[in-house]
């Protein structure tokens, strides 16, 4: 058994959403799915005919009277919830899509969907924003049974839970936080049995491949034994491509500290090119010439002066456009000689400009594994014992 206990490093803070969906989840599994787990419906409510009815046609043989007896002696007051509220993809409802995510079909369903939200919601919500994550988190659970939707076809039985919401937030993860390592229990009775640290991307692979695209492609895209792993995948993969677009996005932007709407690289009437503004010591005028290019452009600027001007502009103050020139010359020159310096720019900016510990320490380690300089690794170990000591549990030493 291997089972996840948290992830690091951490922000500083509390992930209010994130502890927000996690206590209305467990509220509405203590208030409603529990209690009426316990109560029985009135068998003659035209709602228990029609859910008796359906569950019949999904069986692969005929029921007995006596399993048909069964059926509805087993029945609960939360069953015909779910059908009523639970998402199912012969009768969508809009409004189901949503209830859906907030029910669960027990307490081991319920705890394992709080765990994995509770250890990687908080850095998602971090980076995105209260606002924005909560957003991502419904849509990417949106996104999830509408995946399962595509490939469940006319089924009549309910989805429900909020795997599919969670798996969204992993895929997030994913993309974001590929160096975090991850606190697992790994118990191999009796020859194994402790806690170790893995890659966040090896344990988010695992989950992916492991517990649900192999188990999605036995059960041909059904929910095999009751789970829905179109929905796991389909959240996964929102969570990747919004991650993905907004990364993107984010190399379009046009700083205000340098150019002003509607300006142009001809409306400068600069002479000379960008690198003999820079050799110049033209810091300031090289700076609107960059930012006026088009994004694809940048390249033109070279690597040295690349990284040169970025220095700059972070020595000056200039937070935001100096971390966007070091995040398009890291797509520029991913593994140029530049680019574990690049990395500490990007990182030391994020950790003591915009308070992004989890961002930074993402650069951090990449620059350590780039044959940094002396000075560039010192600098990048600096920044990573400062996010060490904003951890409430200790980071192992690099």
């Amino acid at each position: 058994m291997i089972l996840p206990l948290g992830d690091e490093p951490n922000p500083r803070g509390v992930p209010v959403v994130t502890y927000g969906l996690m206590l209305v989840n467990c509220a509405v599994y203590f208030l409603v799915t529990l209690p009426l787990s316990f109560m029985r419906p009135e068998l003659n409510d035209p709602a228990v005919i029609e859910y008796v009815r359906v569950v019949l046609e999904t069986l692969s043989r005929p029921v007995s009277q006596r399993g048909l007896e069964a059926i509805a002696r087993g029945l609960t007051e939360y069953d015909m919830l779910v059908f009523e509220w639970g998402f199912r993809p012969a009768a969508p409802q809009t409004l189901d899509l949503f209830t859906a995510m907030f029910l669960h079909g027990g307490l081991l369903h319920l705890a394992g969907n709080m765990l994995f939200l509770w250890i990687y919601g908080d850095n998602v919500e971090h980076r995105l924003g209260r606002g924005r994550f909560l957003i991502a988190y419904l849509g990417t659970g949106v996104a999830a049974t509408l995946f399962y939707t595509v490939l469940a076809g006319q089924s009549q039985l309910p989805m429900l839970g909020a795997s599919g919401a969670i798996s969204g937030v992993l895929g997030f993860y994913f993309v974001w936080f590929p160096r975090n390592r991850v606190r697992l229990w790994v118990m191999l009775f009796p020859f194994f049995m402790n806690v170790i640290h893995a890659p966040a991307r090896w344990v988010l692979g695992f989950y992916v491949i492991a517990d649900n695209l192999l188990p999605f492609l036995v059960s041909a895209g059904t929910g095999g034994g009751g789970v829905a792993y179109g929905a796991h995948l389909g959240g996964f993969l929102g969570g990747l491509g919004v991650a993905w677009a907004i990364d993107r996005r984010s190399l379009l932007v046009r700083p205000t500290d340098f150019v002003t709407p509607g300006q142009t690289a001809a409306s400068l009437s600069l002479e000379g090119s960008l690198a003999s503004l820079i050799e110049g010591g033209d810091y300031e005028e090289a700076a609107k010439r960059y930012f006026t290019l088009p994004p694809r452009e940048t390249k033109q600027l070279g690597e040295s002066h690349s990284l040169v001007l970025g220095n700059w502009m972070a020595a000056k103050g200039y937070a935001r456009a100096a971390l966007l020139l070091f995040q398009r010359h890291l797509r520029d020159y991913p593994i140029g000689s530049t680019a574990a310096a690049a990395h500490v720019g990007a990182g030391l900016l994020q950790l003591r400009a915009f308070g992004q510990p989890t961002a930074a320490y993402q650069h951090l380690v990449e620059a350590l594994g780039l044959d940094p300089s002396s000075e560039t690794e010192t600098l990048a170990r600096q920044g990573l014992a400062q996010i060490a000591a904003l951890q409430k549990f200790q980071l192992n030493s690099l």
